[in-house]
């Protein structure tokens, strides 16, 4: 009982750390992924059992250890498909123009969260609007890409495969994961291929393009899973990064077009 209480205390602890005392290379107070975001300014850290999240001074205490709560079951649900130790290392920004300038990238637009090398960026705005399951959902999703990577596959395999990962707990029925697809399928609109790198550009000038998109990526994992099982689907993942989509699929007797083809009929089956 005296280890959970002691645990409990330190999962809630808040540090402010000077911006003009940046940790020495090494230094246990924050991953070199962590320091100096906000040049100038201190530092908010909350650390959970396994994470560590920071914000910029000001930032809520609440808001940080509610989502270092969050990250630490994130961290275990990737860690119970990848079979691997996850410490998930979470910023939580001003603003959705805060997280682009951290990411060094263009406005996000229609995401709540971005993986950044080995942290993830949570885009304030867009994340406020997920409910618990959505918050989960898309933390374990990132922090899936996080652990497994994304170099070396086609993006429907690392978004789907993520996904999968991200859904796998989340008890919500297929259709609903899937509302936008199912619409389309039930309106005798069948998707033809595995969607492409256009069809996840987040630039807002699709959404519901967008959400079919990961849709039909995690229904090709998840039929994978469903069909070879989810350690088959996993060792396929590690080997088409090393190996490429084609020989990886090729050890199950399956070709792109073969999966295509199975993977139509398995989106007709489940959301019809």
């Amino acid at each position: 009982m005296e280890r959970v209480s002691r645990r409990a205390v330190v999962a809630g602890l808040l540090i402010l750390v000077p911006a003009a005392a940046a940790p020495l290379p090494g230094s246990p107070i924050l991953p070199p992924e962590l320091r100096d975001l906000w040049p100038g300014r201190r530092t908010a850290v909350s650390r959970g059992a396994r994470s560590t999240v920071v914000g910029p001074a000001g930032a809520s205490p609440a808001s940080l250890d509610e989502l270092a709560r969050a990250a630490d079951s994130a961290g275990a649900r990737v860690s119970g498909v990848l079979g691997r130790p996850v410490r998930p290392l979470i910023v939580l920004p001003e603003s959705g123009r805060d997280a682009a300038r951290l990411a060094r990238t263009t406005p996000f637009d229609g995401l709540a969260a971005v993986a950044d090398g080995r942290r993830v960026i949570v885009v304030p705005e867009a994340f406020a609007t997920l409910n618990r399951t959505g918050r989960d959902v898309v933390l374990t999703h990132e922090l899936t890409h996080v652990v497994a990577g994304t170099g070396g596959v086609p993006v429907w395999l690392y978004e789907g495969f993520a996904d999968y990962v991200g859904y796998r707990d989340s008890g919500l029925p297929v259709a609903t994961a899937a509302a936008e697809l199912a619409a389309e399928v039930r309106a005798g609109h069948l998707p033809n291929a595995l969607p492409g790198p256009e069809a996840f550009a987040a630039n807002g000038a699709d959404p519901g393009r967008l959400a079919r998109a990961y849709q039909e990526a995690w229904l090709a994992c998840r039929f994978l899973a469903d069909r070879f099982g989810e350690g088959t689907l996993v060792r396929l993942y590690r080997e088409a990064r090393v190996a490429g989509v084609d020989r990886a699929l090729a050890s199950l007797g399956l070709s792109v077009a073969t999966l295509t083809a199975r993977w139509r009929t398995y989106v007709r089956d489940r959301l019809v």
